[in-house]
């Protein structure tokens, strides 16, 4: 009978695979397991790989996912659509070492604790695989911020390596935000009553090839995480998200507005018209990066349609904009208030229309 399930979400994995359904058969010969592999339409084949996979072993299953990213909503999807009454998550890049399941295993079927966690810091364990010093003072400082959301007292609540039961996942599922690349700390943070932790020391090892998925952006998003889990109910964090970048836009707006006329020597009008434009194409850049990462543009042919579908939609709000700014302005009200004016107006436009239309979500 299915006992275990191992989730991994996967982005460009294609080479990793093989050699780690290898390692997990090998650890766990006394257990009966399967493999969901939750793909996030990799472009180097992942998922074809995995499928050439489970033709061989039909105890490895695929999800490949369209026009959505993220580890954390990768891990809800694949942890909810097993039948296997307990579920783990590792990383396909073999920083995780699956021996270590076993003992996870054996602690939440003895009801040790409800959630076993592989831990980098706990006495045995090691970060060595953290590619840089920097990374495993970041990941440090993360942890600290963790344990303050969580209430949790645990070493790594950042940690991507656990073994609980299905049945806790899935109660907690509908609350889960599914935001950020930390499942662990949304988990947590949402259980009630809340989990009991063990945690297991694990020598994080070096990723055997592929890309990291803690690049720039994913670290953003675990201050998001930790923004939804303190404040989402009062503000949805998307909003709050294009709200932040928005208020970035205003520096970038107001700095080449003071450029071009305070410097310059340009009439206020056409200032700023090229101000609004500048702005918009910042909003429009960071935003495809950190707002809308799940739905994120990419290629050439893409962005430029993005951020040209972004300036349409936009361009409502954007003459509203010049059109308030320069009215206050022209009756007399000073030029900074009147251009903060002018975006006030514009910025509601900008996040109705084109959160529909460029990303086609709100």
């Amino acid at each position: 009978m299915l006992e275990l399930a191992i989730v991994l979400p996967t982005l460009n994995e294609r080479s990793n695979l093989a050699p780690l359904i290898e390692r997990i058969d090998a650890a766990l010969r006394d257990v009966s397991w399967e493999v969901i592999v939750v793909d996030d339409d990799s472009t180097d084949g992942t998922a074809d790989a995995a499928r050439a996979l489970a033709l061989a072993d039909n105890r490895v299953r695929v999800i490949q996912r369209f026009k959505r990213r993220g580890l954390a909503s990768a891990a809800i999807e694949g942890m909810c659509a097993t039948a296997a009454p307990f579920v783990a998550l590792m990383d396909a890049d073999h920083q995780h070492d699956p021996a270590l399941l076993v003992q996870m295993l054996a602690a939440v079927k003895a009801g040790d604790c409800d959630i076993a966690v592989g831990s980098r810091f706990v006495e045995g364990g090691s970060a060595a695989g953290l590619s840089s010093q920097t990374r495993e003072k970041g990941s440090r400082l993360a942890n600290r911020l963790a344990r303050r959301v969580t209430g949790v007292e645990m070493t790594d609540p950042m940690s991507g390596f656990f073994l609980t039961r299905s049945e806790h996942l899935r109660a907690a599922a509908p609350r889960l935000s599914g935001i950020g690349f930390k499942i662990l700390l949304d988990l947590l943070a949402t259980a009630n009553p809340s989990l009991r932790v063990k945690e297991f020391p694990l020598q994080f090892a070096e990723r055997l090839s592929g890309e990291s998925k803690l690049d720039s952006a994913v670290a953003f998003e675990f201050l998001v995480g930790l923004y939804d889990r303190s404040f989402g109910r009062f503000v949805p964090s998307r909003f709050a998200l294009f709200g932040t970048v928005g208020a970035a836009g205003v520096v970038v707006h107001l700095a080449v507005l003071t450029l071009l006329y305070r410097f310059a020597g340009e009439g206020f009008a056409l200032a700023t018209v090229f101000a609004t434009f500048a702005a918009m194409t910042f909003n429009f850049w960071v935003n495809n990066w950190l707002t809308y990462r799940d739905q994120r543009l990419t290629g050439l042919s893409a962005i430029v349609r993005g951020w040209a579908g972004f300036c349409a939609t936009c361009a409502i709000g954007a003459l509203a904009n010049v059109a308030v700014a320069t009215l206050l302005q022209a009756r007399g009200f000073h030029w900074v208030l009147a251009a903060l004016a002018g975006i006030l107006i514009g910025s509601v436009w900008n996040y109705a229309l084109s959160s529909r239309f460029v990303w086609g979500r709100f």
